[in-house]
């Protein structure tokens, strides 16, 4: 049997993708969580011990990128798929680079997503063609830091409120902003926020 925990944050949606799964005879559902804090909590326990995640990207807390790349870092077992409805490329590279084994969109065919969780859980990649195209053909210009103060610019915090957030000074911070706002070729901080959001960069 291959073991599953699902980290969805919309319960019928987290419903719909174990109760699909349940009806393959060789996947079991060990596991739900409504986010990546949750996942990784009771990863670490070792009261389920996946053998595959699936995940979302955007949830509150931890999002799949962070649970990913959280897990990678701890050198735990469990291969993760991306289950998203983002087809951004942005987000495959961050996923890639996070350590996933799998990019699916939730659209895809119901068979697909079984079919995914047994590919992974036997050592390959699952990635939609398109998506991997796009991503290696449109990189992301933004460093690890740029896109942190990007992100808080975006959410509306003020610089001051960034730089307490992110333990940096004002300068520093203001810096970081024009130098993303720079590289996205936008007018300010709101608009580069968007363009890096809807590339998937954020």
């Amino acid at each position: 049997m291959i073991r599953v925990l699902i980290a969805e944050d919309q319960s019928m949606v987290r419903g719909a993708l174990a109760a699909l799964l349940t009806l393959e005879s060789d996947i079991e559902i060990v596991a739900q969580a409504a986010d990546g804090r949750q996942a990784l909590a009771r990863i670490e326990r070792g009261d389920s011990q996946p053998d595959v995640v699936l995940t979302d990207i955007e949830m509150p807390g931890m999002t799949g990128l962070e649970l990913a790349q959280a897990l990678q870092q701890r050198g735990a077992r469990p291969r993760v798929i991306i289950v998203t409805t983002f087809a951004r490329a942005g987000y495959l590279r961050r996923a890639l680079d996070a350590g996933a084994a799998g990019y699916l969109l939730k659209d895809a065919p119901a068979k697909q997503l079984a079919d995914a969780v047994r590919r992974v859980h036997a050592g390959l990649r699952v990635i939609d063609p398109e998506l991997a195209i796009a991503a290696w053909d449109e990189a992301d210009p933004l460093t690890d830091r740029e896109r942190q103060v990007l992100r808080l610019a975006g959410e509306g915090a003020t610089t001051a409120g960034i730089a307490d957030h992110v333990h940096l000074s004002e300068g520093t911070v203001r810096n970081y902003l024009s130098e993303a706002i720079g590289k996205l070729g936008a007018q300010n901080r709101v608009e580069a926020a968007r363009i890096a959001r809807s590339k998937g960069w954020l």
